[in-house]
């Protein structure tokens, strides 16, 4: 009998935005809700579309600052960023 496992790896991937706001993208979720800081929408042709992040990106990190989940926190330190905006992400790798 063989048992085969499906296991997630998760990694962490971190971006960088310049020129300052508009970023190009909406957050969703918090503590506050009970649900992972998710990006809900980018913006085509902008900031954060250049850099490759996509809607149902998790985020854990804004401009090196580990986040403790509450999405006004996370708001505050986008709003805070004036020329560049550093981003960590957690990417979900499928295994074959």
């Amino acid at each position: 009998r063989t048992h085969v496992q499906n296991v997630l790896t998760f990694l962490l991937l971190e971006v960088s935005l310049s020129g300052g706001a508009p970023w190009g993208f909406t957050l969703r979720g918090g503590l506050e809700h009970r649900e992972p800081l998710l990006i809900t929408k980018v913006e085509a042709a902008s900031k954060a579309a250049a850099v490759g992040l996509q809607a149902g990106d998790e985020l854990v990190n804004i401009n090196e600052i580990p986040l403790s989940g509450f999405r006004q926190e996370a708001i505050c330190l986008v709003k805070g960023s004036h020329r560049t905006l550093s981003l960590m992400k957690i990417l979900k790798i499928q295994p074959p």
